[in-house]
């Protein structure tokens, strides 16, 4: 005990002395800056401190910070702990200590302890940079020893570089593309369908055996009608094809997706709103026609959902967000003086003094854990994931138990419109719930679909009051799915996790335009250069970009079961009927006695599309509610068919936080041993067990072996592993204080602890 506090009081001595670098030594312990193909070096700084959170204690390591046209990178020491694969889940593209220029969301200086937000031209220059990243990471850098003309262009170099507006073809996604057109390669095994054909559309209707109502045109093909729409898509077999050239293709129901009962899930953009009288007239007929091939009582019920005035606002998501992302921003104290050697610094601080700093520290995680679930409560995050659930429950509902087509009404059908009708999909389609099936929904429903992923995700930085993460929104509606069911999907929460990160990398096409057009215009040839040669755009489809083998056999379920495939005899007793077709409806529909239920029905659809408001849809609001209760109710009742149709829980204890993508970054929020990842270890070990025992049977009978699931490797030794594994690194997980910081100072100054080091300190009288 006397040569430990001995020691550290001669640390603590270290505290006045001068502070001398040895440059080329740190330079030749800094990890090499590798540069993608196209990617160029834009400003840099040595002998920057970067802050790291370890065991209790924080620590500094010395590097250099560097900003190309795609990342801000710290090159610090190269520890060798990153080097151990069986703690590390390593991304090809972006290392631990690299920020996309696109993943940064605002970028904070310290100025005399005040922490600013920096934007623009700067007359004074931080000595401390804090940068929060859209992935909920927070980098925090010390400023104070790197000569003051590096802090001038680094930091004018970032602040440019991430904050200024900027144009289209200036994304690195071009200049990638550019240089590394002739080493592209794509996974052959990746069969995700992009919907880029008129093939496809044709494949996904005799999927769904929507081919006998509704056929896949080609009318917008070179986007002669509509930038909007893709060049493909299904519309309704009555439809004439001059319809979808009258108003550049509003007001026209597109298909979305077939049950295996016969009803359709459609969805349709309203019509511009005009003021003038005559033109009103002409929309208003324009829709009764389209009305009159989706909606043939008693065979053809269309329900409408306004999703624009009837449902969230693109508004509510954004605050709610905005709200919610604040309780993970959590980083690191500033800390005091330092000692240590020359490169690596050890930045020591007393209890005490840690509560008394500013709020973005990790201590305030333990300062605010009495109010965590009212903050949360207030941020409404999880109350929205609970209303989008029960609208696609809803909906699902009418189409499963009452036959009817559903017609979803948004104004430009690209924001909640995708949203809704992939979730009620991947409830009703157990192919959508596939790996492959699920990229290829995310192709059909969402960029095939025009969502503006440039715009929401403020890739250019022209307007942040567009950016709205309705895509993220739609992941963690997924998430509780996959949360709740385990068994039911294919791909894992990582997969999830990793596909919201990948948002932000722009070397893939999937998530940076706002339309196919905008993305084929983007990608032709130029000018007259016949010579030139299309762009070839990666898709994020393509995992080995970003990961090795070993790391994607943790993108894939070990738990899930394909559905067995029936043999020739089984399939002719399960063909499916299309009850629409040759039945009435099986609930019956309540009329106007006067004017008659199509009439009534068609005048709230145009008030509907005209931006008008409606007074009710088909059914009353308490009789949606009751069917909903019932058809909810019912479902939960059963055991569950992983392959047939899966509802999530929705009451408030079962929606939780998607705690693997929020909270990763947070060291006191891991559990050492525990979590998710240790159930599923053990279970994996219970399979592999089961699988050795079977094999040895199968030997004894000379059968032929069947193919196994592997386990994961990566997810052996669940003692050692986190709760957020593969995220966090075991290396760095802190010890969890017993009190909340706000208690510390009960226990004595730093003097009366360190004494006590070594003894027995009752807690329950404090």
């Amino acid at each position: 005990m006397s040569n430990a506090f001995a020691a550290l009081q001669e640390m603590m001595s270290c505290q006045n002395r001068e502070i001398h670098t040895n440059e080329k030594e740190v330079t030749e312990k800094e990890v090499t800056l590798h540069l993608l193909p196209g990617e160029q070096l834009l400003c840099e700084a040595s002998t920057v401190l970067k802050y790291v959170q370890e065991d209790s204690c924080q620590h500094g390591v010395y590097g250099r910070l560097v900003c190309t046209d795609f990342k801000i990178a710290f090159l610090g020491d190269d520890e060798s702990a990153l080097d151990n694969d069986e703690t590390q889940f390593k991304n090809k593209v972006i290392g631990e200590n690299d920020i996309t220029l696109h993943c940064v969301d605002q970028i904070y200086g310290v100025f005399d302890e005040k922490k600013k937000t920096l934007f623009g031209q700067l007359k004074k220059y931080p000595e401390k940079l804090i940068i929060h990243c859209k992935d909920l990471r927070v980098f925090q850098f010390c400023l104070r020893y790197t000569k003051e003309e590096e802090v001038k262009r680094i930091v004018s170099g970032i602040i440019h570089h991430t904050q200024a507006p900027k144009l289209l073809k200036r994304l690195f996604l071009f200049s990638y593309a550019t240089a590394a057109q002739n080493n592209t390669v794509t996974d052959p095994k990746n069969h995700t369908v992009m919907f880029d054909t008129l093939k496809d559309w044709c494949w996904e209707l005799e999927r769904t055996k929507g081919n006998m109502k509704y056929k896949a045109v080609s009318v917008n093909e070179g986007y002669k009608v509509c930038e909007r729409l893709p060049a493909y898509f299904v519309v309704p077999t009555p439809l004439p094809e001059e319809n979808v050239q009258r108003f550049q293709g509003h007001g026209i129901p597109i298909w979305c997706w077939s049950c295996h009962n016969g009803s359709a899930l459609l969805k349709m953009s309203a019509l511009p709103k005009e003021q003038d009288d005559g033109i009103l007239q002409i929309q208003k007929s324009f829709l009764d026609g389209i009305y009159k091939t989706i909606h043939r009582p008693p065979y053809e019920i269309v329900k409408t959902e306004d999703l624009s005035s009837n449902f969230l606002s693109l508004q509510e998501i954004q605050t709610a967000y905005s709200k919610f992302k604040q309780l993970f921003l959590i980083g690191f104290p500033s800390p005091p003086p330092y000692c240590g050697s020359d490169h690596t610094a050890t930045l020591l601080f007393s209890p005490s003094s840690a509560y008394q700093l500013p709020s973005d520290n990790s201590t305030e995680f333990w300062d605010t854990d009495i109010k965590w679930f009212s903050l949360l409560e207030s941020s409404s995050w999880l109350d929205i994931i609970r209303r989008c659930l029960k609208k696609a429950i809803e909906i699902t509902e009418c189409m499963e138990a009452q036959n009817m087509n559903v017609l979803l009404l948004e104004e430009n059908a690209s924001d909640l419109c995708c949203l809704i009708s992939s979730l009620v999909q991947l409830m009703m389609d157990p192919h959508c719930r596939t790996r492959i099936g699920f990229q290829s929904l995310i192709q059909k429903e969402w960029v095939m679909g025009g969502h503006c992923f440039l715009d929401r995700c403020n890739h250019l930085r022209q307007n942040d009051k567009e950016e709205v993460p309705v895509f993220l929104l739609f992941l963690d509606c997924v998430w509780q799915l996959v949360h709740q069911h385990p068994p039911a999907f294919e791909f894992t929460e990582t997969y999830l996790t990793v596909l919201s990160d990948s948002l932000y990398i722009p070397i893939f096409s999937t998530f940076f335009f706002n339309s196919p057009h905008q993305k084929d215009t983007n990608m032709g040839r130029e000018g007259q250069d016949t010579q030139s040669k299309p762009l070839n755009l990666l898709t994020v489809w393509d995992w080995s970009v970003q990961f090795e083998p070993k790391a994607q056999t943790l993108l894939k379920n070990p738990l899930y079961v394909e559905k067995p495939k029936l043999d020739k005899g089984q399939r002719k007793g399960m063909r499916f009927k299309h009850q629409r077709q040759l039945s009435l409806p099986l609930t019956q529909s309540k009329s106007s006695p006067k004017r008659g239920f199509f009439r009534e029905e068609t005048d709230h659809l145009i008030k509907n599309l005209l931006g008008k408001r409606i007074s009710k849809l088909i059914n009353s609001s308490d009789e949606l509610q009751d069917n909903f209760r019932e058809f909810y109710d019912s479902w939960h009742s059963k055991s569950t068919d992983y392959h047939g149709l899966l509802l999530p829980h929705i009451e408030g204890p079962e929606l939780k936080v998607w705690a693997q993508r929020y909270l990763r970054w947070i060291p006191e929020a891991q559990i050492l041993g525990g979590g998710q990842v240790a159930t599923l270890s053990k279970l994996l070990e219970m399979m592999e067990e089961v699988q050795s025992l079977q094999e040895k049977i199968d030997e004894r009978h000379h059968s032929q072996q069947a193919p196994q699931a592997e386990a994961p490797c990566l997810l052996r030794n669940s003692a050692r592993l986190s709760s957020l594994f593969p995220f966090a690194l075991l290396q760095r997980h802190s010890s969890k204080p017993v009190l909340p910081t706000s208690g510390w100072k009960a226990l004595g100054d730093e003097d009366d602890l360190a004494k006590r080091e070594d003894e027995f300190v009752d807690l329950g009288d404090v």
